[in-house]
């Protein structure tokens, strides 16, 4: 390892500027459109293969660090698949003559289920004007009142038979409320039962005879009369039939006429006129009522059973339908049976039956957010039963929950022939993989968005292109060539890399909009990089307030950081807070003790519980460095502690590990290490320093310390020469570097690092295995082994204490 103190990197590695070297155009008006699907084949071909393959089971989870442009990009690349595909049947509800509780289902051609509801409805009104019009012509009057007329002669001319026997018999038939008697009769007056008893023998038993004869009779005429009046209502009923035969054949006729290509529906209209006939005593003027089916639940006047439910259809489509649904309830997902309240009570029936999202989108694609799903009661088990089971059931949560046992509607399930597209974070879709079994059964295919492109000369004209795309679909002034410029190098450093450029196009778009709302507000027709270096600060203060109120505490002295001087065992850690969405960098201070003890190196973080797995782990790879490098024939004795000083709240991660590392070191070599430069990076067991992340936020916010505080011209940041490629860092950043008056530090090694802190040479062991006499490594051995002789002493006076 050498032990050289590194040069700082020039300015001009600071930032990658964006020249657009290669494109001609002037504004962006002068660009062409790209799809939102831009850089993303690997997404692309999945789409494709997911909205393409037949099998059961090859649904999409689309993830991605951006949902609204995956969901744009998405519906617009399935609408382009779907395109050249069949239009899905159109799918209605009519009503069950059998069983009135089970709606029947019925899929028409696409775009016939409005024709056929207009056409039953417009029969329906028809039905309501002949059936009437019919029952009370002069000629079913006159029919009706001849059977009327004929039962009663009938029974009059039965009656009028048995009375003259009876007159002449001197006997009186008499109506009681109970029904008919006879009674003895004399002089046309009923004989008294006194009377009656004081009469011959003789004469009393031919009454008796007489009586019991006419009895006979009449029990014969009464028993008569229920068949006549049986007759009666059979002769009405069949011209009722007759009657309705002829008011409403002609209609069937046509409505058979119009739909004769159409089997499913001649069955139906079969059913109707058959029903029709059957039931023509509901539908005649003085009985007309509603009718109770099955229950008071489901409630069907007689005309409304004729009546189509359109559930769905898609006239004005050419092909499968691309739905989204933004609510996945249960309801909202497989459908509804509605209610009506009706005297107090609620009702429904077959025409109340909804559609849902499944059902609008049956034969095509149908789009939903996984996680609304999930948080919806009821409807991501669901899902996966319809998927499963390869219908759709209309569901309801009362039913699922069985807190009533209501009779209420069970519609015909319909058959599923369609591609869930849902969308989601990766660690949503990552979790639901390992922790929900039927998962991978039913969500096979995963297209996986890229978050960034690599920035090349060909890229970067997509990028371009792009922008212009974005500006358009917003309706924004256009942007010049050095705003789109800007916006490039913007993008870079959302990704955090010279080489990558973000497409997370949401960001991408909202600077665009207010970068376009400055330029109006100043009265300027094109957006230029002013406008977007502006938006870019205004976005900034907006999400600064916590880094102020940090750097206030710093600058006031009341979170202490040195900026300049040299202090043995502290140095000036790096961090980086991500609020809202809003990335800053926060130096801390970070210091060590040391003293002989039994080679542990305590993390205080972790001994109070505010530091994390991942900082916990950075500290004991400190304790393999310190045992793997020094006093190699001797155990380590060493008792250091570490801390983050005026830190409240919790820690975690390993990208201060190489400060603390430094610090402990200064701390064994009782070396001073320089306050005018911050840290970052983590370390592995071998020294060597390793990348992190946020590095740009970080070098920024030490920089605007030192800047509040006064630029010396020797303060700097120490990064992992790795991290060198991530460097975005704002223009007034690299400035100041370019002046000579801040610097970035690209560190490979420990040893460079502690030689840049201390200004001494880390020292590297010579062939007799000592390390150069004044090195910072041999001061630490030196040290170790002070304190391994210490604790050695200590054991040989407690042994000869004990003997």
């Amino acid at each position: 390892m050498t032990s050289s103190a590194p040069a700082p990197i020039s300015a001009d590695r600071l930032l990658r500027r964006c020249t657009l070297d290669g494109l001609s155009f002037q504004s962006t008006d002068d660009l062409p459109d790209v799809d939102l699907m831009v850089a993303q084949d690997r997404a692309r071909e999945a789409i494709a293969f997911g909205a393409e393959v037949a099998a059961t089971g090859f649904n999409l989870f689309v993830v991605g660090a951006s949902r609204d442009s995956m969901d744009e990009a998405v519906k617009a690349e399935l609408q382009t698949l779907a395109r050249p595909g069949p239009a899905p049947d159109d799918w209605v509800y009519l009503y069950n003559f059998e069983t009135p509780h089970r709606p029947r289902a019925m899929a028409l051609p696409p775009g016939r289920g409005p024709a056929f509801r207009d056409a039953m409805r417009a029969f329906v009104a028809d039905l309501k004007a002949a059936i009437p019009a019919a029952f009370e012509s002069d000629d079913y009057q006159a029919r009706r009142t001849a059977i009327e007329q004929t039962f009663r002669e009938r029974q009059e001319d039965a009656f009028k038979e048995l009375q003259d026997e009876a007159t002449k018999a001197d006997i009186a038939v008499i109506r009681t409320p109970f029904g008919f008697t006879l009674a003895p009769m004399k002089e046309g007056k009923v004989v008294r039962p006194e009377a009656f008893n004081a009469l011959p023998e003789v004469v009393r038993t031919r009454i008796q005879a007489d009586i019991e004869r006419l009895e006979k009779k009449l029990e014969t005429v009464l028993r008569a009369v229920p068949d006549w009046d049986k007759q009666r209502r059979t002769e009405v009923r069949t011209l009722n039939q007759e009657t309705t035969k002829n008011a409403v054949g002609h209609l069937i006729d046509e409505l058979e006429q119009q739909f004769s290509d159409l089997p499913k529906i001649l069955d139906h209209l079969g059913q109707v006129r058959a029903d029709l006939v059957d039931n023509v005593g509901l539908f005649v003027p003085s009985q007309h009522s509603e009718q109770e089916q099955d229950g008071d639940a489901i409630v069907v006047a007689p005309f409304d059973r004729y009546e189509v439910n359109l559930l769905v259809t898609q006239p004005d489509r050419t092909g499968p339908p691309v739905v989204e649904e933004l609510h996945p309830t249960l309801a909202n997902l497989v459908g509804r049976v509605e209610h009506m309240a009706r005297q107090g009570t609620l009702v429904t029936d077959f025409r109340l039956i909804k559609a849902g999202a499944l059902h609008r989108a049956n034969g095509g694609y149908l789009v939903l957010d996984a996680r609304a799903v999930l948080t919806e009661p009821f409807a991501w088990a669901a899902l996966k039963r319809i998927l499963k089971a390869g219908e759709i059931r209309i569901e309801s949560a009362v039913d699922l929950l069985s807190l009533t046992s209501t009779v209420t509607l069970e519609p015909d399930p319909i058959p599923l022939d369609v591609k869930i597209v849902l969308f989601g974070e990766r660690t949503l879709y990552y979790l639901l993989s390992a922790l929900d079994p039927d998962f991978r059964e039913h969500f096979k295919v995963l297209a996986d968005f890229d978050d960034v492109l690599t920035w090349t000369d060909e890229t970067q004209s997509t990028f371009a292109d792009l922008v212009a795309t974005l500006a358009k679909r917003n309706r924004l002034a256009a942007f010049d060539r050095a705003a789109v410029a800007r916006v490039i190098e913007r993008a870079a450093r959302i990704a955090g890399d010279q080489k990558k450029l973000s497409l997370v196009i949401e960001e991408i778009a909202d600077l665009l909009v207010e970068a376009d709302y400055l330029a109006k507000k100043a009265g300027r027709t094109i957006v230029g990089e002013d406008d977007i270096r502006g938006a870019v600060a205004a976005q900034i203060k907006r999400a600064s307030r916590i880094r102020e109120r940090t750097q206030e505490s710093i600058l006031r002295d009341i979170a202490l950081i040195d900026t300049s001087g040299a202090v043995v065992g502290q140095a000036n850690g790096l961090s980086v807070l991500d609020l809202g969405g809003f990335m800053f960098g926060r130096p801390s201070r970070i210091t060590a003790r040391v003293s002989p003890g039994p080679g542990r190196v305590v993390d205080i973080e972790r001994q109070v519980e505010l530091g994390g797995p991942l900082h916990s782990k950075g500290v004991l790879i400190l304790s393999g460095f310190i045992s793997g490098r020094y006093a190699l024939d001797a155990p380590i004795s060493l008792l250091a502690s570490l801390v983050f000083e005026q830190s409240y709240g919790g820690i975690d991660g390993d990208s201060a590990s190489s400060a603390e590392l430094y610090t402990l070191l200064s701390a064994l070599a009782d070396v001073p290490l320089r306050q005018d430069l911050a840290i970052t990076g983590s370390v592995n067991q071998h020294g060597m320093v390793q990348a992190i992340g946020g590095v740009n936020e970080k070098i920024e916010g030490f920089f605007d310390v030192c800047t509040e505080r006064g630029l010396t011209g020797n303060q700097g940041v120490l990064i992992p020469v790795a991290n060198a490629q991530h460097l975005m860092l704002r223009e007034d950043v690299v400035d100041t570097c370019a002046e000579g008056r801040f610097a970035v530090y690209p560190i490979t090694t420990i040893d460079e690092g502690i030689a840049l802190l201390t200004g001494l040479s880390a020292g590297e062991r010579g062939s007799d295995g000592l390390f150069p006499e004044g090195s910072v490594n041999r001061r630490v051995e030196d040290r170790l082994r002070r304190f391994a002789e210490a604790r050695r002493s200590i054991g040989d006076e407690d042994h000869a204490r004990r003997d």
